[in-house]
């Protein structure tokens, strides 16, 4: 058989999308033939036909299909029983007919290729054109043609290569897309004295909706010219998927960026801004989940706003789990927001995972999804890697653990705490 996926050559890319009435098509027309093998080879190598099944039973009995090159319906070549009645249809009038947009052309290639014509086109009384050929048996086939076939066939064929453009044009745009949201992640990590980071994004589709940024906040004057870096973590996921997802995205980071300036002394006036700015110049249904934390790098402090994120999971040394829950709600939904702060201090040893739902939302063939329990897991598994072997780690597991694909985007933050050196 041509193909295991299409049992004896039915086509199902012209399946009706209404589903009104059953599928129904026509499956083959059965032709009498004394050789299987030279019929065979007749309608492929000169007329063109693809082989669209090809099975020899376990009683030697052989079943073959052949198809014109366009259309669905296809001639089964059989070979009757000696002394049969459908023996003596070899040879006669099949009463079938092929259709095609450029006859003379095509009489010309198959006269070319040795096949015999019975005579050469002609336009009948009924309009069109046509004639008539047979194969090595002396079976009798016609080929016909009309204007309407050609006019229409053209139309399709423009139709066709305007939409085979504008797909184009998509997925040139799409790369374009996909190279730029790239850039607007992080290209750079501020250094950092007692903390080692690393953060990795991998959309669902070309673009996607979930964002993370490491901000250089500066510098913090701790007295006695004591100068402190600060670091901003930030984690988000707005709504929606693809192309609307990653504008709302962009949209979120370039108001973040533009006033991280303040972060450090309020960072609750900054996300404040934020979501007013990011209210006001989206759709009332668009928001973002989003947790934002700045931390200091000499004190090890980590002041933080959960803004209706999944919750930060802060594995300290020891191996217990603390979790960095919601300081708010979400961003974008409300004019009037406000938000509180949350705070810790991460100690030598301890582990530091941000991340969005497609990693804890992720789901294999039996629904299962691999879960909170299933990452704290991995966590503990590999926290002695540097963070980003340890989320190549991580992130290959979740996308194995995924059914046939990978449903959300994976996002994902470690930072270890070092303490000084």
């Amino acid at each position: 058989m041509a193909s295991s996926e299409l049992p004896f050559g039915i086509d199902r890319s012209r399946l009706r999308l209404d589903g009104k009435d059953p599928y129904l098509c026509l499956h083959f027309v059965i032709i009498f033939v004394r050789d299987q093998e030279r019929s065979l080879r007749f309608f492929a190598d000169k007329l063109g036909f693809r082989v669209a099944v090809d099975h020899t039973f376990e009683n030697g009995n052989r079943w073959i299909e052949v198809a014109p090159p366009d259309g669905t319906a296809q001639l089964g070549i059989a070979v009757p029983p000696p002394g049969s009645e459908p023996e003596k249809l070899i040879g006669g009038l099949t009463d079938i007919y092929f259709i095609t947009e450029d006859l003379p052309g095509k009489y010309k290639e198959w006269s070319e290729r040795g096949v015999r014509f019975q005579f050469p086109p002609e336009v009948p009384a009924w309009g069109g054109i046509h004639t008539r050929f047979e194969d090595p048996d002396g079976n009798s086939f016609g080929l016909v043609g009309f204007d309407e076939l050609t006019r229409g066939v053209e139309t399709h064929r423009r139709a066709l290569a305007q939409k085979l453009e504008t797909e184009r044009r998509t997925a040139q745009e799409l790369e374009i897309a996909q190279q730029v949201q790239a850039r607007l992640l992080p290209q750079i990590h501020p250094e950092t004295e007692t903390l080692e980071y690393a953060g990795l994004c991998l959309p669902a589709r070309q673009v996607g909706g979930d964002y993370f940024d490491f901000l250089d906040l500066g510098q913090q004057n701790l007295g006695q010219q004591n100068l402190s870096q600060q670091l901003g973590l930030v984690i988000g996921d707005v709504s929606g998927k693809g192309i609307a997802a990653a504008l709302l995205m962009a949209n979120l980071q370039a108001n973040l960026r533009s006033q991280c300036a303040i972060a450090v002394d309020h960072p609750e006036l900054l996300l404040q801004s934020v979501n007013r700015l990011f209210h006001e110049n989206t759709i009332d249904s668009a928001y973002a989940s989003l947790f934002f934390a700045v931390y200091d790098d000499r004190t090890q402090r980590l002041r933080y706003a959960n803004c209706g994120h999944l919750s930060g999971l802060l594995l300290r040394a020891d191996g217990t789990c603390q979790r960095l829950d919601s300081t708010a709600t979400l961003l974008g939904l409300f004019q009037q927001w406000n938000c509180s702060l949350g705070e810790c201090t991460l100690f030598p040893g301890d582990l530091l995972a941000l991340y969005t739902d497609g990693i804890t939302e992720a789901y294999n063939d039996a629904g299962e999804e691999f879960g909170e329990k299933s990452l704290i897991e991995r966590l503990h598994q590999h926290r002695d890697l540097p963070c980003q072997a340890a989320l190549t780690a991580i992130a290959d597991e979740v996308r194995a653990f995924n059914s046939s694909e990978q449903h959300d985007d994976i996002t994902l933050i470690l930072a270890k705490c070092r303490g000084p050196r």
